[in-house]
């Protein structure tokens, strides 16, 4: 039997508003220690996605002409400003040899999970996938 991303994904998930501002979005990641916010609107309908790197290195610091404030985070940009809209999603009946590929393929270190209606009901890290992975070498240690 394949193993279901829903066994090792994080349930509790930690979304917030496209109005917050930044500087908020970024201590609400450093108060909970996640890299990866999805960003959602009052039905819970996933618009987008923040993560750290966003917030350290934003886009378009390679286009503006005066980078002196880039590294100033305060909340008069909002989160919808700097969010990845084309978001690489994830679903709970998907494999987890289906969201490895996800991620390497995309080069992301997380995913958005969604049910079978489309509504966020977790995430899915690298960090899940190693869980996933010494569940499997023990498993296999133990049949040996």
């Amino acid at each position: 039997m394949k193993t279901k991303v829903s066994n090792y994904m994080s349930p509790k998930v930690l979304s917030i508003l496209p109005t917050m501002g930044i500087r908020e979005a970024f201590f609400k990641m450093k108060e909970n220690g996640i890299r990866h916010l999805p960003i959602v609107n009052e039905n819970n309908t996933l618009l987008g996605i923040i993560s750290d790197r966003e917030l350290r290195r934003p886009n378009w610091v390679d286009e503006a002409k005066d980078i002196s404030h880039v590294y100033l985070l305060d909340n008069s940009m909002l989160v919808s400003d700097v969010m990845i809209t084309n978001v690489h999603v994830i679903h709970v009946y998907d494999t987890l040899n289906k969201a490895v590929s996800l991620l390497l393929d995309n080069h992301i270190g997380a995913a958005p999970v969604l049910d079978k209606t489309g509504n966020l009901v977790g995430m899915l890290s690298a960090i899940d996938l190693l869980r996933a992975l010494k569940d499997s070498i023990d498993q296999e240690k133990k049949t040996t």
